[in-house]
């Protein structure tokens, strides 16, 4: 979670310049380009997943539509304002994953999902003014909450990196279209942020497809609101922005109602 900020900081840099539709694709293909040549080292022409095809599939299209959506909200209003629209995710996630993968609802997730709630209403200020770029960030976090479903059903017998190379191979093969309709030549220097993007983009979603091979997806998905702590150093140091009052008072609510989550798996 700490690693994705700083693949939206260079996503957001790009959109100056470069249509979000080109950097999502662009994104993957240079993922792609990363995790390969480690697969045919390692797997040689045996290196996709063989088994729960459709939850691989599945859960692709729900991360490259999600990762689609935000880089656009990005484009348009301040880090730390989608990434808190995007925060409906987990909820989402950690409801969906009672009734879709049988896990249990307890009164500590209860509270939970109370609070972090009540933190997001805190930041979205209801009654406000509305800014466009809120709707794509929200629904980036629901396509976000299938993600981590999708990702818990696919990771129980597949090999991590394998679950990998089928994101980056498929994501890229789904964005090609409208790579094409929104085609940039990068410079030399947009070329050196889209392939650190791929390097942290790769580390970051195998570490997350690890994960889920240990951890409830009702248990991990609050910790996407670590991300916040990234997002905020970046958006303040590469793009002058900074949260208001409110905002923090919002993240800590929502950061505590990860914390319960966390203090239970930890007993």
């Amino acid at each position: 979670m700490l690693t994705i900020p700083f693949i939206d900081g260079g996503a957001k840099y790009l959109s100056e310049e470069m249509s979000p539709l080109f950097i999502s694709w662009a994104r993957y293909a240079a993922a792609s380009l990363i995790i390969l040549p480690i697969l045919l080292l390692k797997f040689g022409s045996n290196f996709l997943p063989k088994t729960h095809l459709k939850a691989h599939f599945l859960r692709t299209i729900f991360l490259v539509t999600a990762m689609t959506c935000y880089f656009i909200a990005i484009a348009q209003i301040p880090m730390a304002t989608a990434l808190s629209a995007y925060f409906v995710g987990p909820i989402i996630a950690t409801l969906l994953a009672v009734f879709i993968l049988g896990e249990k609802l307890t009164i500590r997730k209860i509270i939970s999902l109370l609070l972090g709630f009540s933190g997001t209403l805190l930041i979205l200020r209801p009654g406000g003014e509305f800014e466009p770029g809120l709707l794509f960030a929200m629904a980036s976090g629901l396509f976000f909450a299938l993600y981590l479903i999708a990702t818990k059903q696919a990771s129980h017998s597949s090999d991590p990196i394998k679950t990998l190379t089928f994101q980056c191979l498929v994501g890229m093969l789904l964005l090609s279209p409208q790579a094409i309709w929104a085609w940039s030549i990068p410079s030399t220097d947009q070329l050196m942020i889209l392939l650190v993007m791929g390097v942290l983009s790769t580390f970051g979603h195998l570490l997350s497809i690890m994960a889920f091979q240990h951890a409830e997806a009702s248990i991990l998905a609050p910790l996407v609101y670590v991300e916040l702590i990234g997002t905020t150093a970046v958006g303040f140091i590469f793009f002058n922005e900074f949260p208001e009052p409110i905002v923090w008072l919002g993240a800590a609510i929502i950061i505590a109602s990860g914390l319960l989550l966390v203090l239970q798996r930890r007993q």
